[in-house]
């Protein structure tokens, strides 16, 4: 009796471990090392280079250049005349009322055809030019204001200058020739305006005090 005591905890251990080791075969148990992985990181989607269309140069529209051209006139309330000469985009004028009130004037004549020429006493001449045809503009001396409208102007109508010494005195004339032939002039000397003699307008020839002169064409 006292030899089935060992026996019987022997048999209810080998019954445990029969029990346990079925209990894992049907439950499926695993070590975390077998059940858990570290998952692969997902490979980083590339981007995409858009490269933008070369921006498509822009044309400047093309500029007119102003023509080279004479114009005379005269002012509106017929007192003076006006001569403007244009030459690769500068001007140079003349205002002159064939007694004793002129002035010469230049500057620059910008791309939409409008000047503003400047000369001695502050005076200066606004104008445009209309179509290639006509200048119409003021001009402001002495402190007058003159409007005025100069038409495109043919040979010899135009612009004439002479300059030179006659018997120890210094002569500038100038001289508007319009497009009826009627001639607006002031000879100075030394200063001293007075109505100037009529040129010839085909050759510019002129005489001052017994002395031949030449007038010649004025560009700027």
């Amino acid at each position: 009796m006292k030899r089935s005591g060992p026996l019987l905890t022997l048999l209810a251990g080998l019954l445990l471990g029969l029990f346990m080791l079925s209990l894992n075969a049907t439950t499926g148990t695993k070590t975390a090392s077998s059940t858990y992985q570290d998952e692969p990181s997902p490979s980083p989607t590339p981007k995409r280079t858009v490269t933008s269309p070369a921006p498509t140069p822009t044309r400047s529209p093309s500029r007119t250049p102003i023509p080279n051209a004479d114009y005379a006139g005269r002012t509106d309330d017929d007192s003076a005349a006006v001569a403007v000469t244009l030459r690769d985009g500068k001007a140079i004028a003349y205002f002159c009322d064939g007694r004793d009130k002129e002035s010469w004037l230049k500057g620059d004549v910008r791309d939409d055809g409008s000047m503003r020429l400047t000369g001695k006493g502050d005076a200066e001449l606004n104008g445009t030019l209309k179509a290639g045809k006509r200048i119409r503009g003021t001009v402001d001396i002495g402190g007058g204001h003159y409007a005025f409208t100069a038409d495109k102007a043919k040979k010899p109508s135009g612009l004439y200058r002479a300059t030179a010494a006659v018997r120890g005195a210094k002569i500038d004339g100038g001289w508007i020739v319009l497009r009826d032939g009627t001639q607006v002039g002031i000879l100075t000397r030394d200063g001293e305006p007075s109505p100037a003699p009529r040129i010839d307008p085909e050759t510019g020839v002129v005489t001052v005090d017994g002395q031949q002169l030449t007038a010649r064409p004025v560009t700027p």
